[in-house]
């Protein structure tokens, strides 16, 4: 679970970035999650966007998308939305933790 400031961090890194993928008519395919999968292996946060047309709001795929790829979703704004899961063997992203002293 992200806090609000992790949150934030990860929303400003994700303003550069361009979606990976498009959720289509078909909604949530086998495709989408592979896809999915294999782009938050490699860089931990992905934007993906979801068409008019596709059967699905963008937060209805960002939530099927992240309990599917056990990542959180970070934002949804209109059509698109932001995806984080970090990798514990060797993480790119480094969050800062609130520890109590």
């Amino acid at each position: 679970m992200l806090t609000s400031k992790q949150r934030a961090y990860l929303r400003g890194l994700a303003n550069s970035l361009q979606p990976i993928s498009q959720v289509g008519k078909s909604g949530i395919t086998d495709e989408v999650c592979r896809t999915a999968d294999l782009a938050l292996e490699a860089r931990e946060l992905i934007k993906m966007s979801v068409l008019e047309t596709a059967g699905v709001t963008a937060r209805e795929a960002a939530d099927q998308l992240a309990e599917l790829c056990k990542a959180d979703t970070v934002q949804v704004i209109g059509t698109k939305f932001v995806l984080y899961k970090r990798d514990n063997t060797d993480p790119r992203i480094v969050l800062v933790t609130n520890k109590k002293r």
